[in-house]
């Protein structure tokens, strides 16, 4: 049997990867176990960041379309290139993964591609392209992250249901949009997708968005959201929805 690590980690999101890290500035022999092919978890790869970065891109592409002209600023044949969009946004996300890959060859750290559960004291089984195989650990740290969460009046079929990952990544801007929850995620997305021309109907049960933020706060989130066309329905229940004709009734 390979003598065993120091620290082994599951999950190489933001959690993750900077724990590996440290412990290997610190001079432990680290590896961490990632099912994904590339680094960086959730939040570089299908959540903070491109969803940032299409904040960005959709903030100034809705300031040359509709607030330019205000200032004096006269725009000719402006027009949207949501493809090329969509290439920037992957080329940010790919810009920080690799980062990440980086500073793990730096640290010396070791990468194991596959999905790991728990085996044992001080044993992970990691299973990869159809086998299993054990790797040995004197302390094993959980950073697995987290996933959208389906709805079961709903569930997601990745075409016209969908979660935030496939909401990254839509090929053409929506005619409506019906986002389920005015959490943070959801009103980025109908942010980005607004401001790109799609009607965006954000449904939410309870009495006022952004329930994890300050009061106050939330409320000129809404009204700015508003401003820009988006219609909240609070207090509201989802109870189920069909799909009739390549659209979805709620």
């Amino acid at each position: 049997m390979a003598e065993p690590y120091d620290l082994l980690v599951i999950g190489a999101g933001p959690g993750g990867y900077f724990a590996a890290i440290r412990a290997a500035q610190l001079g432990l022999k680290t590896a961490v176990v990632e099912r994904s092919p590339t680094l960086g978890g959730t939040c570089l790869n299908v959540g903070c960041i491109p969803s940032k970065a299409l904040l960005d891109s959709s903030e100034l592409f809705n300031l040359a379309t509709k607030q330019f002209a205000r200032h004096g600023i006269q725009l000719q044949g402006v027009g949207l290139d949501l493809p090329t969009m969509m290439k920037r946004k992957d080329g940010v996300v790919k810009s920080l993964t690799d980062g990440v890959a980086y500073l793990f060859k730096k640290n010396k750290i070791d990468r194991i591609q596959g999905s790991a559960r728990l085996g044992g004291s001080g044993k992970v089984l990691v299973e990869a392209d159809g086998a299993v195989k054990e790797v040995h650990a004197k302390a094993i740290v959980l950073a697995t992250g987290s996933e959208p969460a389906g709805l079961p009046a709903l569930p997601f079929d990745g075409k016209h249901i969908v979660s935030s990952t496939e909401a990254l990544a839509f090929e053409t801007v929506p005619e409506h949009l019906i986002v389920i929850g005015a959490g943070y995620i959801g009103v980025e997305l109908g942010s980005v997708w607004a401001r790109l021309g799609a009607r965006v109907t954000v449904v939410e049960f309870l009495p006022r968005v952004l329930a994890s933020a300050d009061t106050e706060i939330a409320g000129l989130v809404q009204k700015s959201l508003t401003r820009q066309g988006l219609t909240f329905h609070l207090e509201t229940k989802v109870t189920g929805a069909t799909t009739e004709g390549g659209k979805v009734v709620v």
